[in-house]
């Protein structure tokens, strides 16, 4: 697993990869902008996307880390070397524990704004309309970073905090129709295969085929990534994976 850090001049960049004894790092959720605004892995390790407005997003994640006291952190469009397709597939299977064995995992709602004041003091219900919109909700991929870190925490785009999963549990099972006590840490594993599948149903992803590959850590299952074969085939694909886990039911029953 790559990681980000800041050297002694303040500069983020990647570390080696940890294999075993990974140390404390805060996660970030978040959604992604134009291909072209988000710094990827080469960009980092040219030394270079400081000018990318994706870069706003590291910077926060990397003072917020900081005040936690946390040296380390992950963010999914530089930390991975996506042209790598072993690292992709290794990725994406691993996804799921990378989020659950985070210190904290902090949300970034890029269209969710305090305006000029800057705080949470004001009542919900004047941040609370665009909180409930926020583009993150219908993300594929922010489902499970959602339901598999213990500690997650909600920030404005100015990256005021908003609140955590705990304060925020009613208005987000409200957004999202999961349950509560899945909020509250209950695991995905307890859930029936129908009803997880039924939190995913509205959601969304860029490439068809992460429709099915972002549930792999709901259903606690791996499988290989073939990108190109459409969503119905890495969906079958799913099912068949799920249905050979003796303890659960066959889908549909």
């Amino acid at each position: 697993m790559r990681l980000l850090q800041l050297d002694k001049a303040g500069v983020i960049t990647l570390t080696e990869d940890f294999i075993d004894a990974v140390p404390p790092y805060a996660i970030l959720s978040h959604t992604w902008g134009n291909d072209g605004d988000e710094v990827l892995f080469a960009d980092l390790t040219n030394g270079q996307g400081k000018q990318k407005p994706g870069y706003r997003k590291l910077q926060f994640c990397a003072d917020r880390a900081t005040l936690d006291g946390l040296n380390y952190f992950w963010v999914d469009t530089c930390c991975i070397d996506k042209k790598s397709s072993a690292e992709l597939a290794e990725a994406i299977n691993s996804m799921f524990h990378w989020y659950q064995r985070a210190a904290k995992c902090y949300v970034y709602l890029v269209d969710v704004a305090l305006g000029e004041t800057e705080t949470t003091n004001q009542a919900f219900d004047s941040w609370g309309p665009s909180f409930r919109e926020s583009r993150w909700y219908t993300r594929g991929w922010t489902l499970q970073e959602l339901l598999a870190p213990s500690h997650v925490e909600f920030f404005s785009m100015e990256g005021t905090l908003l609140g955590d999963k705990s304060s925020l549990k009613v208005q987000i099972h409200e957004i999202t129709g999961i349950p509560i006590d899945a909020l509250e840490g209950r695991s995905p594993l307890s859930y029936s295969i129908i009803e997880r599948f039924k939190w995913a149903e509205h959601r969304r992803t860029k490439r068809q085929e992460d429709k099915a590959y972002s549930l792999l850590g709901l259903f606690g299952v791996h499988m290989p990534l073939l990108y190109g074969e459409g969503f119905q085939s890495a969906f079958h694909r799913l099912c068949e994976t799920v249905n050979r886990l003796p303890k659960y039911p066959p889908i549909g029953e």
